[in-house]
């Protein structure tokens, strides 16, 4: 049995990744021992966020750059222009070897461009800048042993069964736990035609009509999808791309030097940062090392679920990697970074769509994994704003945690007021909002060998305990979480 347990922070006060200003960026964080994937997916669907096992969620009320969720529908994504240009230029260079200017470069040497075909993730950072975190220290336990003692409790005395998804709209299924863990790399170039045989089934298909063809037969045509813009590989090809999916605890022992020396790159050439924190400890601490147990199921996908790294291989040299969670209902972009030598092939959007191909793929199997999470939308900072260009986009509002697509009355809200609760109905409520009255039933992990739940820990002591803030972490996981996962109260 695998089980959560997390230990709460409280607030935290901290300087902000997006305005850079100071003591200014409010957020709650927890530490994350383990968490179950499925648990995991209910606190990103709340506005969590991890960076390696420490998980945050923005005060969007205070804060000075309000944080909203937003995610992806992978199966009602539409390529742009400038996303067919970057596919096109990826191809291009694949197949003949030939270097052309990103659209960024263009654009420096005096080309204009529409916002529309603004080059997404191009010139900033793909992913949400990793956050400070707190100088508290977490209790030390040993995981292993908590899951055992949770396990024996359970079977004395089964909890009863919780709805995990009502309300939410979004159908994930609750998974049971396999404790079977494998180590996968899987190759996610799927065969496609080659362009090659694409182009004689078009010419046969063409000489096959009829002569005369009706005047809107153009605009019935099918518009080509992702999947058609990826060139499958050929052995003519002058440069060959391999993309893998390496679990993430698998990277440690296999190319943990090849990572560490292209992250360290991709900080300091893009962002300048501090040569001393780039170690290889604090790149596994933050892009390695993982809550997430992995966990695999009959229904599941083939990689199962937890944490893993896509990578790109180029003519056999590591150029980018995207550092990624698998969840019941989504793939939740952690992290990407990549070789700045090759900006010139937008790696930054071309990892984007290559993890909604991802996605796309999965979902052939597991309908209800179809979301791509890209961690935070923050309007307030416009450098931040190019994630809501994919279209299919939807903001998780801040109070009730139902989703809304990201529409220009959306945008035009939040140009007035930076925090908006983007939910239309004023009627509406949290469907998973934690009440006082639940508190009896969340779960303390008191030591080692002590887990009872709340009402259990009043009788057997006398004492209320940290009552107040328990009931705050309660509200900020919702009802779910918070009868579920395990409390770390350990003085």
């Amino acid at each position: 049995m695998s089980v959560s347990i997390v230990q709460y922070y409280g607030d935290q006060t901290s300087k902000c990744g997006y305005c850079t200003g100071t003591d200014c960026s409010k957020s709650h964080g927890m530490h994350a021992y383990r968490l179950t994937c499925d648990d995991y997916q209910e606190l990103i669907d709340r506005g969590w966020r991890r960076c390696g096992n420490y998980c945050y969620k923005p005060q969007n009320d205070i804060t000075c750059c309000p944080c909203y969720t937003i995610k992806c529908d992978a199966l009602e994504f539409k390529l742009t222009k400038s996303n067919k240009r970057i596919l096109r230029r990826m191809n291009k260079f694949l197949r003949d070897g030939k270097r052309e200017p990103s659209e960024q470069q263009q654009q420096t040497a005096g080309e204009s461009k529409t916002a529309d075909d603004a080059d997404v993730g191009v010139g900033v950072n793909a992913s949400d800048p990793q956050p400070q975190l707190p100088d508290k220290k977490p209790s030390v336990i040993n995981v292993e042993q908590v899951e055992s003692l949770a396990a024996e409790m359970k079977s004395a005395c089964p909890a009863p069964g919780l709805d995990v998804t009502a309300g939410k709209g979004d159908p994930a299924a609750s998974l049971s736990v396999s404790n079977k863990c494998k180590t996968l790399i899987s190759n996610l170039n799927p065969p496609r035609k080659k362009a090659k045989q694409m182009r004689l089934e078009r010419r046969q298909a063409k000489l096959g009509a009829p002569l005369e063809q009706p005047s809107h037969t153009k605009t019935l045509k099918q518009e080509k999808s992702l999947k058609d813009f990826l060139a499958a590989p050929c052995e003519t090809d002058k440069h060959h791309l391999k993309i893998v999916l390496v679990a993430a605890s698998d990277t440690q022992r296999t190319c943990a030097d090849a990572v560490h020396a292209l992250y360290r790159k991709y900080q300091l050439v893009i962002h300048n940062d501090n040569p001393a924190r780039l170690t290889l400890a604090s790149m596994q601490r933050f892009l390695v090392k993982s809550p997430l147990k992995h966990q695999t199921t009959e229904d599941a996908p083939d990689m199962g679920y937890g944490s893993f790294h896509h990578q790109y291989w180029l003519d056999g040299k590591l150029i980018a990697v995207g550092v990624i969670d698998i969840l019941p209902g989504s793939v939740s972009s952690v992290y990407f970074f990549y070789d700045p030598d090759y900006s010139f092939l937008s790696l930054g959007t071309y990892g984007s769509l290559r993890e909604i191909d991802l996605v796309q793929t999965i979902a052939e199997r597991v309908p209800a994994l179809k979301y791509y999470y890209m961690g935070f939308y923050i309007h307030s900072c416009p450098k931040m704003r190019y994630k809501g260009k994919l279209s299919a986009s939807y903001l998780l509002c801040p109070e009730t945690y139902v989703w809304v697509p990201l529409t220009d009355a959306v945008r035009s809200k939040l140009d007035v007021e930076k925090y908006q609760r983007l939910n239309p109905d004023a009627t509406a409520k949290d469907v998973n909002e934690f009440l006082n009255q639940h508190l009896n039933d969340v779960m303390l992990l008191l030591d080692a060998k002590t887990c009872v739940s709340y009402n259990s820990f009043v009788q057997l002591t006398g004492v209320v305990g940290d009552r107040d803030v328990i009931i705050e972490y309660s509200k900020l996981v919702g009802r779910v979480c918070a009868q579920r996962m395990l409390f770390v109260n350990m003085s």
